[in-house]
């Protein structure tokens, strides 16, 4: 049987369909899912993809935060539902409790394009066992509000438990505090990053690499094997 896994729609996202797609090379079943509905179509996994949810009004995620199918999905997330929020997707993650801390503006106040080196820190969570730790891998980071926070008791936390799933390597792009770019929930079905990669898939396109596609290659090997 397919593995199937959803991937959300809110107003205003950008990278469903490469999300689908990425889903797709990985040899999974993608899953269209739409904001107003709290039925998950019975999915195996979740991907709250990149965009500008809502305009990022009032804040980046806190609307989409709201958005019917969230309800659904914080439940079972916390039951165990595996879920990738990418760029917004991880802004909407931390707007929702699922994942501490926040996300604030770029600390030189510019949207910011480019391929980003990053250092694997966790191999052991439902989207990374196709990675090693320690492993180097350039991913495409597109944002504008991609500064991760958090007070000192919950760096000191992540790092401690192992949590911090994705590091900025050479130059951190946005001022996120410990060069942290994704971070994982305590059980590791949670993963949240601002690169995308699902963006990084196919040699053709993006950084002319695939090293996104472990993400995805993961979350199947996982629901097959679970």
């Amino acid at each position: 049987m397919t593995a199937r896994i959803g991937v959300v729609t809110f107003p205003g996202s950008l990278d469903d369909r490469d999300s689908q797609r990425a889903i797709r090379l990985a040899g999974a079943e993608p899953v269209a899912l739409w904001h107003k509905d709290k039925d998950l179509k019975q999915v195996d996994a979740v991907v709250l993809c990149g965009g500008f949810s809502y305009g990022d009004y009032l804040r980046a995620g806190a609307i989409a935060r709201f958005s019917p199918v969230m309800d659904t999905v914080i439940e079972q997330a916390k039951a165990g539902l595996p879920v990738l929020g990418i760029c917004n997707g991880f802004q909407i993650l931390t707007e929702a409790h699922l994942l501490p801390g926040g996300m604030l503006g770029n600390d030189h106040l510019h949207f910011i394009c480019r391929d980003q080196k990053l250092r694997v820190e966790n191999a052991e969570t439902s989207w990374t066992t196709d990675y090693t730790a320690g492993q180097e891998i350039h991913i495409p980071l597109k944002n504008m509000d991609g500064r991760y926070v958090a007070d000192q008791y919950t760096l000191d936390e992540l790092e401690a438990e192992g949590r911090v799933a994705f590091r900025y390597l050479d130059f951190n792009p946005n001022g996120s505090l410990n060069d942290i770019a994704g971070i994982t929930n305590a059980a590791g079905n949670v993963v949240g990053l601002m690169p995308h990669p699902e963006h990084a898939v196919e040699s053709l396109i993006g950084t002319g690499r695939t090293d996104g596609l472990p993400f995805f290659t993961s979350i199947l090997k996982k629901l097959v094997n679970a």
